[in-house]
């Protein structure tokens, strides 16, 4: 009945199944639905304030697997799950565990179906001109890209994309800058601020999608729908068909 989660994602999730309301508390980073804004801020992984989790007296404590103080929030005996997704099929879990935490595993798959529908409808809006195209998908600088391996990877493979990142690098590599301009990809997706600076790293200006303007740069609250593993996947699948249905169309030849 009371519920403390960590990361965003899973935030989203307990909404997701209708348990909104029994959240009492999230991570800094947790901000949708609006509901979840006004909910005491507990720090993010690597600094959870556990002293104020404590005094929240959660039943439970939904977490990363890689988040510190876990270990001292079960010696306190606050009863911790802590949940990971780096793939399509791992969304669907965690939608499911969540569901089953709050009795409402019904729920879980209820959000997942809606998330494979929405996916659906996506993928019959994106033009025929941009399937197969590979894309470079910026998680956040450094570079660090989804790969054909990750969630996102998975989500742009079922819009009939292709990915300039192999999957056999993991799901989040982070890349030598190098090796972007030498894969030349056809397209470039990532936040409007960074797509911002693309052009003006070493060696960046000769990539030819950023020169075609073949790219979609979103702002930050709908860069976060696409990087959440969460029940607003189909969203973003939505957010991508947007953004292809709206570039030039002698861009992607």
């Amino acid at each position: 009945m009371r519920i403390v989660s960590l990361l965003p994602s899973l935030t989203e999730s307990v909404c997701a199944v209708g348990a909104c309301t029994r959240l009492v508390g999230t991570d800094r980073y947790s901000n949708w639905p609006t509901l979840v804004v006004a909910l005491p801020k507990l720090g993010g992984i690597e600094d959870v304030s556990l002293e104020q989790i404590a005094t929240l007296h959660p039943d439970v404590v939904l977490t990363s697997r890689v988040a510190r103080g876990v270990d001292r929030l079960e010696e306190l005996g606050i009863p911790v799950v802590a949940l990971e997704a780096t793939t399509l099929a791992d969304v669907h879990r965690v939608l499911l565990v969540v569901g089953r935490l709050v009795s409402s595993t019904e729920r879980g798959e209820a959000a997942w179906l809606q998330i494979q529908a929405q996916i659906n409808v996506a993928a019959r809006r994106i033009p025929s001109r941009w399937r197969g195209k590979r894309v470079f998908f910026e998680v956040s600088e450094a570079p660090h890209a989804a790969s054909a391996g990750s969630f996102i990877g998975e989500l742009l493979a079922l819009l009939g994309l292709s990915n300039a990142v192999p999957a056999n690098l993991g799901p989040f590599p982070q890349l030598n800058p190098e090796y972007i301009v030498r894969a030349q990809p056809d397209l470039i997706m990532a936040s409007e601020r960074e797509l911002g600076t693309m052009a003006s790293r070493p060696g960046w200006s000769e990539l030819q999608a950023l020169r075609r303007g073949n790219t979609c740069g979103l702002e930050s609250a709908r860069f976060e729908v696409l990087v959440r593993p969460g029940p607003r996947l189909g969203e973003a699948a939505e957010e991508i068909a947007d953004c292809l249905s709206g570039l030039n169309p002698r861009a992607a030849q």
